[in-house]
């Protein structure tokens, strides 16, 4: 049982409870969290989780740059610091066709460089998660439902690869997405009826 695993499980359920309830402050789970599972993945040998946790740590700091600015831009209005939104729909097309790319050219360099036995899934759950990280830090209540999308793809896959506790873990944010979703829409409606 790897001890990094365990912790990497603790921080993400600290991270989820905190992208819930729209806390700023899970930019530092998330900073936290996927240092710990770029070694868990590494050792596992899932390269393109491993590849994403990196590039989790850079969309943290993305991330609480895009918030800060948002929040700063809220108190000059004096509305909601939440200021979710819906993603716009022309930009589902353009997700779907980066996400498609995504997927193939992550998968295309696991099959040539790595000795990845799992490369199709570990693309698909590293690209959709590579958008659902820029949509999380565009505040668009969607980013849930991408999410829960990876998480049920993860979790099966964490279980082939005999990650148990991340595989729990990935089963309970399937489920928590959905009731993010809920809570994101309620944010998402309260600031509407604030600003109107």
């Amino acid at each position: 049982m790897n001890y990094l695993e365990i912790i990497g499980t603790v921080v993400g359920l600290i991270y989820l409870w905190l992208e819930y309830k729209a806390s700023i402050w899970l930019w530092l789970a998330g900073f936290v969290m996927p240092a710990i599972y770029v070694v868990v993945y590494y050792q596992a040998g899932l390269y393109a989780d491993f590849g994403i946790n990196i590039y989790y740590l850079l969309a943290s700091i993305y991330g609480i740059y895009c918030w800060l600015k948002n929040k700063e831009n809220s108190n000059k209005e004096n509305e909601s610091n939440h200021s979710i939104s819906r993603m716009p729909t022309k930009k589902w097309g353009e997700m779907g066709i980066y996400g498609t790319l995504l997927t193939i050219l992550i998968a295309l360099v696991l099959i040539r460089y790595t000795d990845s036995t799992v490369p199709w899934l570990d693309s698909f759950t590293t690209a959709l998660s590579i958008l659902a990280m820029w949509m999380l830090a565009r505040k668009y209540v969607e980013q849930w439902l991408v999410w829960m999308v990876v998480d049920a793809v993860s979790a099966g896959l964490y279980v082939y690869k005999e990650l148990y506790f991340t595989a729990g873990l990935y089963a309970l944010y399937t489920v928590i997405a959905y009731i993010g979703y809920k809570k994101w829409i309620q944010l998402m409606l309260f600031d509407r009826k604030r600003s109107s």
